[in-house]
């Protein structure tokens, strides 16, 4: 498997989890707006999406850096195919 191929993969694990927070970030905030009248259970529903929050934006900003990391290696890619081609003509 390439490094190309590698790096794909790991973006869509990371879009995959990144998704599945999201998803339980609505859930949450569901149970979090159920739960009136509760403040102790709210403040650790709170917490807990606070921190959710934080990891999705910690996902977001480590897919952030795998796509420019991928374009960096297309672009490498596309260098050396070119250095082929004109060693091949």
């Amino acid at each position: 498997m390439s490094a190309l191929q590698k790096l794909q993969e790991k973006i869509e694990q990371w879009k995959q989890s990144h998704e599945a927070m999201k998803a339980e970030n609505a859930e949450l905030k569901e149970k979090l707006s159920g739960v009136a009248g509760l403040s102790e259970a709210q403040d650790a529903l709170t917490q807990e999406l606070e921190a959710k929050n934080t990891e999705c934006q910690t996902h977001e900003e480590r897919i952030s850096v795998l796509e420019m990391e991928l374009k960096e290696k297309d672009e490498e890619i596309e260098k050396i195919i070119t250095q082929v081609e004109a060693l091949l003509a």
